[in-house]
């Protein structure tokens, strides 16, 4: 218990120190512009809290005064009329310079003319590895790394031998996925969507927990994001369809011909409207979380402008709430990796669920007569 207290109070010691080194960062880059003309500009949380949770074409981890800690990333950028232009971010200067023609305002990259102007009749495709890019590239790294680090422990080498280590930790995740998730929606079919659903589940769970760390990427709070996972389960959703279902889409039995045509576009809606609910579910509450914690950090730095006293007087209680929130989105980073995998488990299910029925039907007549 004495070990459990301990390790307890290192975690949210830990949680406090990235918190306030995450947040200082935001600080010193909302009070950045005023000392060109000798004024100091206030805290602006808005624009801390917005920074934080929008893509960026350099990652921003922290600043100490006029030090920054900041790790340029590749611009890629194509103009019909101009070619493809390759190079770093950190040529632009924090947005403080131009470089080959192009001017990175607020992250979005635009064409100037000679004479400094924003050229109108420039396209600009942005194909760069933004913050978001990046992370999700290491996502993938670490997935790969568990997995197949898992996955040498099932070989002959380490065959029945008990699990040990990352496998112990990782072995009850997949059989929660395998036994609460993927049997219950789809039946004998499980084996088949357990790769997909398994990837989907750690891919979201990893961005997740990389999200919660200061200067990191809000990737599962980008819409664009959760956006192609959506597409991907639709896409999967389709190729799970069978008669059974698009008969139930276009000729609903049971129902009066006048229902029938009222009820055929409101199925025909609900198609879509399945993969936009996964989409927008995952998007909000991510970046719900993030916008929360992020406000009571703020709350220090709105009332240290006011007044210093109140400010410092009022930080222990806004990290308590920071704190107890943070612990509270690690909760919901698993939460909605198992939300997304679970829905997407009873959409497939729900493709060919009369042919599921049919199987289990077939299967109890089958028990009966022997």
């Amino acid at each position: 218990m004495a070990a459990k207290s301990v390790k307890s109070i290192l975690v949210a010691a830990f949680s406090v120190v990235l918190l306030v080194l995450g947040t200082s960062a935001r600080a010193n880059e909302g009070g950045e512009g005023g000392h060109g003309e000798g004024k100091e500009e206030g805290f602006d949380a808005g624009k801390a809290i917005l920074h934080h949770i929008a893509d960026s074409h350099e990652w921003h981890f922290f600043s100490m005064g006029d030090n920054h800690a900041v790790l340029p990333l590749p611009v890629i950028l194509y103009s019909p009329e101009r070619g493809l232009s390759v190079f770093s971010s950190s040529r632009f200067e924090h947005g403080k310079a131009d470089y080959n023609g192009y001017r990175n305002e607020h992250d979005h990259i635009v064409a100037v003319n000679e004479a400094g102007q924003v050229d109108e009749a420039a396209k600009v495709y942005d194909f760069s590895i933004t913050k978001n890019v990046a992370q999700m590239f290491l996502a993938v790294v670490v997935l790969v790394l568990i997995m197949t680090g898992v996955a040498k422990k099932y070989t002959r080498e380490g065959a029945g031998k008990a699990p040990s280590g990352l496998q112990n930790a990782i072995e009850p995740v997949i059989t929660f996925v395998r036994d609460d998730v993927a049997r219950p929606n789809l039946g004998h079919k499980y084996k088949k969507y357990m790769p997909y659903l398994l990837t989907v589940f750690f891919f979201i769970l990893i961005n997740n927990i990389f999200g919660l760390l200061p200067g990191a990427a809000n990737v599962t709070g980008n819409i664009a994001f959760t956006a192609l996972l959506a597409v991907i389960s639709f896409i999967v959703i389709l190729f799970s369809t069978n008669g059974h279902f698009w008969g139930h889409i276009f000729w609903p039995p049971g129902v009066p011909l006048p229902v029938k045509l009222i009820l055929i576009p409101v199925e025909l809606l609900s198609i879509f409207i399945k993969p936009a609910a996964l989409m927008i579910r995952l998007f909000a509450n991510m970046t719900a979380g993030h916008i929360v914690i992020l406000s009571f950090v703020s709350l220090i730095f709105i009332f240290g402008q006011m007044n210093s006293v109140a400010g410092w007087g009022f930080s222990p209680v806004s990290m308590a709430f920071s704190v107890f929130i943070y612990v509270i989105e690690i909760l919901v980073a698993f939460i909605q990796a198992f939300i997304f995998t679970n829905l997407t488990a009873v959409f497939i299910g729900q493709a060919f669920e009369g042919e599921h029925h049919h199987d289990e039907a077939h299967g109890h007549e089958t028990a009966k007569t022997h």
